[in-house]
């Protein structure tokens, strides 16, 4: 015959075992931790949104391995078409465009200043223009729009006297250096 103590035993752990895991159960289902379906999709939910923002925001991060040799590339041309290495081709290129509009320039300064790290010199141009207002008006665009790189900083009325209308004009460029 059995023993009928030790099976009651075994029974008796067996359903303070199962009593536990109930327990264990309800503690994590009522657990804040766990939480309520509800609230677990709301989180999903939070959680979905962040990441479509973090994806757009690193978007633009994609191959840079590949912009980074092409931004240099494009940096180069632009230095080697736009930007010269000697000053006379500042004031070339200026008197070029000045007899294009019939504009006449008055004075001519310009300033160098201490070369940059990158290559490059800036210049700063003083101009005083006289013309017919049409006049310096396409001379200023076709600076701003000329293969050579300028940068208009201030237009000043000078005056006016039977019908020449008088600027100064501030602007700057760069020169390349042998850096660049």
């Amino acid at each position: 015959m059995p023993d009928l103590r030790q099976t009651r035993h075994k029974l008796k752990i067996a359903l303070a075992t199962m009593a536990l895991i109930d327990v264990a159960a309800l503690v994590v289902y009522f657990s804040p931790l766990v939480g309520s379906q509800l609230a677990r999709r709301s989180e999903l939910g939070q959680l979905w949104l962040e990441l479509q923002q973090k994806t757009r925001e690193i978007a633009p991060l994609r191959g840079l391995d590949k912009k980074i040799p092409l931004a240099h590339q494009q940096i180069d041309e632009f230095y080697k078409q736009r930007l010269p290495q000697e000053s006379s081709a500042i004031a070339e290129n200026l008197g070029k465009l000045a007899a294009e509009n019939g504009v006449r320039i008055g004075s001519f300064k310009y300033a160098m200043k201490d070369p940059e790290t990158v290559g490059l010199r800036r210049m700063e141009i003083d101009a005083d223009l006289g013309g017919d207002y049409l006049q310096l008006v396409r001379f200023i665009n076709a600076l701003e729009r000329d293969r050579m790189f300028f940068l208009v900083d201030s237009v000043q009325l000078g005056g006016e006297q039977a019908g020449v209308v008088k600027l100064q004009m501030k602007a700057e460029t760069y020169l390349r250096t042998g850096a660049a």
